[in-house]
């Protein structure tokens, strides 16, 4: 675990964008099985997060076609929150940071790691406001 101090700021980069913070398996499975669609950013200290996955989900959040609920889960920091939320992901392998979209308790969308280092943001975030105008 990092100390709470360093992740506070990566924390609020999403939290001031409209995200919801969970903090615990029970949250999670109550958001991601509930009617309607729930897009699930999995942050990280990472720098691929900082550059890329935050900005990019801070975008396409602002579309004017979003998920019912923008939350996200730790890594590193809230092991049992980031477990099941990557349990929902199977069959894809554990990725910090990770983006995914569910429709109706359902995975219709992931963006892995692999898909965010050295990507442009904007990219990025073209790729979830597709997915959004699809599913959303």
């Amino acid at each position: 675990m990092y100390p709470e101090y360093l992740v506070a700021p990566m924390r609020e980069d999403l939290t001031r964008a409209g995200f919801t913070e969970l903090k615990d398996a029970d949250a999670v499975t109550q958001a991601i099985e509930s009617e309607g669609t729930v897009f699930v950013m999995v942050n990280s200290v990472c720098g691929c997060a900082a550059a890329n996955a935050r900005p990019a989900a801070r975008i396409a959040a602002a579309n004017a076609k979003h998920p019912d609920k923008l939350v996200t889960v730790f890594a590193g920091m809230e092991k049992d929150a980031v477990d099941k939320a990557r349990d929902y992901m199977l069959p894809y392998p554990p990725s910090s940071p990770a983006m995914a979209l569910f429709k109706d308790g359902k995975l219709v969308h992931i963006i892995e790691r692999h898909q965010i280092e050295g990507r442009p943001a904007q990219m990025i975030a073209d790729n979830l406001i597709g997915a959004f105008e699809q599913y959303c």
